[in-house]
């Protein structure tokens, strides 16, 4: 199997999410006591594994789909046709919606509880939970596109 030397492996994807996960408390742990600014953190910290997985993967992909524009030859508007399957099909729209899904709950959760007169440290767990299945379908999807990727580059 061919890969190109820019293209990772799968191990550094799933230990960058594993250690977002890691870094996400375990809500047993917090169950006893909370503050509003933990909803926040918690929300902030969505926003920042989201931005650290699309940092990491974005260029690579960008860079595996010109090794096959050029293995290919094709040119901008081929590539423009042929390149879409790579970025969008019915499991990556499933994934993206349900990444849309959680990030509607992790904002309407982050608001409820800052805006709570006491903080909910039972929604702040449930707030934590929806952020690790964010990274969780957001390594799915970029590990699911260079598989795909990947073995069309190998034939």
């Amino acid at each position: 199997m061919l890969r190109s030397k820019a293209a990772p492996s799968r191990l550094p994807m799933r230990l960058l999410a594993g250690l977002m996960l890691v870094a996400i408390p375990n809500s047993a742990a917090y169950a006893q006591s909370c503050a509003r600014s933990d909803f926040e953190a918690v929300v902030d910290d969505a926003a920042e594994a989201l931005r650290q997985l699309n940092a990491q993967n974005k260029p690579v992909f960008q860079e595996l789909l010109r090794t096959l524009k050029d293995k290919r030859g094709w040119d901008h508007d081929v590539y423009l046709r042929e390149a879409t399957p790579f970025v969008q099909d019915e499991k990556i729209d499933t994934l993206d919606q349900r990444s849309q899904d959680l990030l509607t709950d992790i904002a309407t959760l982050g608001e409820e509880g800052t805006a709570a007169p006491t903080p909910d440290c039972a929604l702040l767990a449930e707030l934590r939970k929806r952020m690790q299945e964010l990274v969780a379908a957001q390594t799915a999807k970029w590990e699911y596109m260079f598989t795909k990727l990947r073995t069309e580059i190998d034939k």
